[in-house]
């Protein structure tokens, strides 16, 4: 939800503009403070910002998307599995149109999947009976695409920073190493690795990142010309809306190895998460949360935000000690590009999931610590991630207040945390 000025909004950021009365009481009676949530050198992607906020340190977990969201779905991973997000997206006249398939819904993206698999995934290895590639269903236009063997020394472009801009430049590529003068801070690049490639990767029959780009690209272009064919858009098509008609795999890894926030912090004994978004369930996962599922958790503006606020407030009164929700509708809409929605996203927040969670804990016996804060900016003109510092907010009864008097990007400058990095913020957390 955090954004830069906005001169429709008289140079106000949307947190400057929005009515969120919420937020601004618990800044008024809590600190406030920025922190950077992704580390130089890191794409300013969700999976990057939430594991950091949750203080792991990126430069040891650090594995993409894919594996994540492959935890979040139930999908084991193998020792020798690079699993990669894969968005089916929307391509126009040579161009991304947009990151979500035109806003495709789980029930149909399971049969264009489905689809995939049937015409796509190929044995590599008769004799041991595993497929090289395997498509797995997400949610909504959110997927996951498993390469046995494959390689994640690659280049990729994830779609929601292209919007409008030709997709054939924007192909994967094998990441050229540092020697061979690559530049592991290239703005399209979900290897943040400073190692140089080796010449293959896993167990059996492994691929080199060239051969694993290659597999990726080949299989774009062929997803391309078999979901034009499919049902599915061919309605579309016949109505003039926007078809879900190409693949996009990106920010690939494999297992990653993380501590649960269990061994790092005395206080957590249980925790839970509650999100919508593969991705962030995945996290929530390797950090040894339970996923709870919420009815009606859609991961846009339309999402459940009661049901999240009182899932959130019965985890707590079930024994957690700590809970991490998660809203996506604000950066959803950014990506769109749509204020007027970013607005009442961010108003749905405060009135819908923080106002009914504060009332219901602030009367409670036992003293509850509340933080709110965004994972990374969507500027609503730009429809991309941003990796500047997020405004945040701690609060509880007892908590000394600093002079800070509303919750934005501009306010929480003078607060009394600061500028955090990374791990910092949850031993503040911690320590209040």
């Amino acid at each position: 939800m955090a954004d830069l000025p906005v001169e429709r909004l008289g140079g106000k950021t949307l947190l400057q503009y929005a009515h969120k009365p919420m937020m601004d009481q618990l800044a008024s009676r809590g600190r406030t403070g920025r922190l950077v949530t992704v580390p130089e050198g890191f794409p300013p992607g969700s999976e990057v910002a939430n594991t950091a906020i949750l203080g792991y340190d990126l430069n040891k977990v650090y594995e993409g998307r894919g594996p994540l969201e492959a935890a979040s779905i139930g999908y084991e991973m193998r020792d020798d599995d690079m699993a990669i997000r894969c968005n089916i997206i929307t391509l126009e006249d040579g161009r991304i149109v947009t990151h979500n398939g035109g806003n495709l819904q789980t029930d149909d993206a399971r049969l264009l999947i489905d689809y995939l698999n049937d015409r796509l995934a190929a044995p590599i290895n008769s004799k041991a009976g595993y497929e090289q590639v395997k498509f797995i269903t997400g949610i909504q236009y959110r997927h996951l695409l498993v390469i046995r063997g494959g390689s994640k020394h690659i280049v990729c472009a994830p779609p929601h920073d292209h919007p409008g801009e030709p997709w054939r430049p924007l192909l994967v590529k094998a990441s050229p190493s540092p020697s061979e003068g690559g530049d592991v801070k290239s703005p399209i690049a979900t290897d943040s690795s400073n190692q140089t490639p080796p010449p293959s990767e896993g167990l059996g029959e492994a691929l080199t990142p060239q051969q694993t780009a290659d597999l990726l690209n080949t299989l774009i272009l062929q997803s391309q010309q078999l979901l034009a064919d499919h049902p599915y858009n061919r309605a579309k098509a016949a109505k003039g809306q926007r078809q879900a008609n190409s693949i996009w795999p990106w920010s690939g890894g494999y297992r990653p190895s993380m501590l649960t926030l269990q061994q790092q912090y005395p206080q957590i004994k249980n925790g839970s998460v509650i999100s919508a978004v593969d991705l962030i369930r995945g996290i929530g996962h390797y950090a040894g949360l339970k996923i709870v599922e919420v009815p009606g958790a859609t991961g846009l503006a339309d999402t459940n935000y009661e049901g999240k606020a009182q899932a959130a407030i019965d985890a707590l009164r079930g024994g957690d000690d700590f809970v991490f929700v998660h809203v996506e509708a604000s950066d959803e809409a950014g990506h769109d590009g749509d204020l007027e929605l970013k607005l009442r996203t961010i108003e749905y927040l405060d009135q819908r999931i923080i106002a009914p969670i504060y009332n219901e804990v602030s009367t409670w016996q036992e003293p509850v610590c509340m933080a709110v804060l965004p994972d990374h900016l969507t500027p609503v003109e730009q429809r991309i991630h941003v990796g500047q510092p997020v405004p945040f907010l701690i609060w509880h009864r007892d908590i000394q207040p600093d002079q800070v008097q509303t919750y934005d990007e501009v306010s929480c400058v003078e607060g009394s945390y600061g500028l955090l990095r990374l791990g910092e913020f949850m031993k503040a957390l911690m320590s209040e």
